[in-house]
């Protein structure tokens, strides 16, 4: 390998009389001393970039695309059996901005291989018709990328649609899901779920090129969960999404009164994206989030993305929960909520454990010692975390409607040993009453928002409806209707007078103790009586 500066010397770069190389590189020097005197060249800004240790499959879009989040592209050259390149950016302060980038977040990757990005010496490239530049396919990439870089309209363009594949689904994906992940990025246009060979696959388009560049580049190979579901992103060859519906596997964000497709819904004059404005997975759809003024301001050349902790497509898929992707002012998928608006006079950190541990396990509760209307709960994973909050914000606890939010914190601390904390901090980590210890859980098919009907189980052989009807009656709600299950007297219905009223008697009934050797399991039911 030799220095950028000997190959563009060589003839691979017309520099004229005004760029020509500097005279240090002489035939007596070997060629570490020319690769150590390239690397550790001064970083004085050009619009010149040199991207060495490129593998040689590599062809001219692969390191254009390194180029596009930042601004427009004006040239390259592609020295495959040097396995370097040479961008040339529209001006300094973009080369600028992708220098920083990769140098302070990490080095990208091309096909697989890690890439190294610095200043070249020299201002301008300059190729002579002997060289890459020359060829068709060079000048068709140039163009592209052209193109890409300057598509900035609404409706989208080429490359503005990616294709989205999740690999290793251990657990539940949806749209919203997508949307809290994505939307980190910059401004959704549309998304559209799909299953194609028994693989969960969406279509997500963004405003421009470079956002859903950006998104591409720090989104692609990472985990939504620990462990598992992997994003897997290209580009599609769509260039506008057609959104029939608005409903949980569609929805045009640029047009909120779109129908759901649901006959009824539909009768009643209900919007298919109602709420979803109001959704608690980051900022309104409308407006672009700080990542994406960020990306924008790039593509200007105005901002350095050099203090953006946004990590790089990394060879091993990395984690996008507590150790993963961190942008500023916004938070993915940890595993403590913040629970805010409860009723202080009667809510225990015993309450919120049976309430939250329907949707996972929870492992610590803590009631703030100084504001005892808020709680922080742990759950065991991320993704029952994202459960607990998709189905528990905005619920009816104890007269309050309750608020839940994703929290900075990583996990819940207990107190220091001496301190006390009058019984607010509470750990459940050994609690016999999780209902998902076993990854995949088949508790994981039945669960359902907060409804006024109620799922019983565990029911001993010699209870009757009117032992039930009472220890239910004695929490104080009103029972509506009962009903055993005719094939398996061990499980029945009981429905309450509200979902509030719901939510309080499975507080309050769950772990009942119906026998000697039986304690009752209630959940929420999708049925009614």
């Amino acid at each position: 390998m030799r220095g950028s500066d000997e190959l563009v010397s060589q003839g691979a770069v017309n520099n004229g009389t005004v760029m020509s190389p500097q005279p240090n590189h002489t035939d007596n020097n070997n060629d570490a001393k020319k690769v150590k005197l390239e690397r550790n060249q001064p970083d004085k800004p050009s619009r010149v970039v040199h991207v060495r240790n490129i593998p040689d499959e590599a062809t001219e879009m692969d390191v254009i695309h390194l180029g596009i989040p930042f601004g427009r592209v004006n040239n390259i050259l592609l020295l495959k059996g040097k396995n370097q390149a040479f961008v040339e950016m529209v001006d300094d302060a973009a080369a600028t901005s992708m220098v920083n980038y990769y140098t302070s977040s990490g080095a990208p990757l091309i096909r697989g291989r890690t890439v190294f990005v610095q200043y070249s010496n020299h201002k301008e490239l300059k190729t002579d018709s002997t060289h890459s530049n020359a060829h068709a396919s060079t000048q068709a990439a140039l163009q592209a990328a052209q193109a890409l870089a300057s598509e900035t309209e609404t409706r989208g363009g080429p490359n503005t649609v990616l294709r989205v594949i999740v690999d290793n689904q251990i657990y539940p994906v949806t749209l919203d899901v997508l949307y809290q992940v994505f939307s980190r990025v910059g401004k959704i246009l549309k998304i559209i779920t799909f299953t194609k060979n028994n693989t969960f696959q969406a279509l997500i388009q963004y405003p421009d090129v470079v956002t859903a560049q950006a998104a591409k580049l720090s989104l692609n190979g990472q985990n939504i969960y620990n462990s598992c579901c992997t994003l897997r992103i290209e580009h599609s060859k769509l260039t506008n999404l057609n959104v029939k519906y608005n409903n949980d596997k569609s929805r045009d964000f640029t047009n909120p009164n779109l129908m759901t497709g649901d006959p009824t819904l539909d009768l009643l004059g209900l919007p298919g994206s109602m709420g979803i404005l109001a959704s608690p997975f980051g900022p309104a759809p409308g407006l672009a989030s700080p990542l994406a003024a960020a990306y924008a301001a790039t593509a200007a050349g105005a901002l350095s993305l050099g203090g953006f902790a946004l990590p790089p497509t990394a060879t091993s898929a990395t984690t996008l929960g507590l150790s993963g992707l961190r942008l500023p002012g916004q938070l993915l998928l940890g595993c403590v909520l913040l629970v805010s608006n409860l009723n202080e006079q009667v809510v225990t950190p015993d309450a919120l454990f049976i309430l939250f541990g329907v949707y996972g396990d929870v492992i610590r509760v803590k009631i703030l010692f100084g504001k005892k209307d808020n709680a922080l709960i742990q759950m065991a994973e991320p993704h029952q975390a994202h459960l607990a909050m998709t189905h528990l914000d905005k619920i009816l606890l104890f007269g309050k409607q309750i608020r839940v939010t994703p929290s900075k914190h990583q996990v819940v601390q207990m107190p220091k040993e001496g301190q006390t904390d009058a019984g607010l901090t509470k750990d459940f980590t050994n609690s016999p009453l999780h209902r998902f210890k076993k990854p995949g859980s088949k508790n994981y098919q039945n669960i359902y928002p907060p409804t006024a009907t109620l799922h019983l189980s565990n029911i001993p052989p010699n209870i009757t409806e009117e032992e039930i009807r009472d220890a239910f009656g004695k929490t104080g709600c009103t029972i509506v209707a009962f009903k055993f299950f005719p094939k398996d007297p061990k499980m029945a219905l009981i429905q309450m007078g509200s979902v509030e009223e719901a939510v309080t008697a499975l507080i309050k009934m769950h772990n009942y103790q119906l026998s000697e050797s039986s304690h009752l399991r209630v959940s929420f039911s999708k049925s009614t009586i």
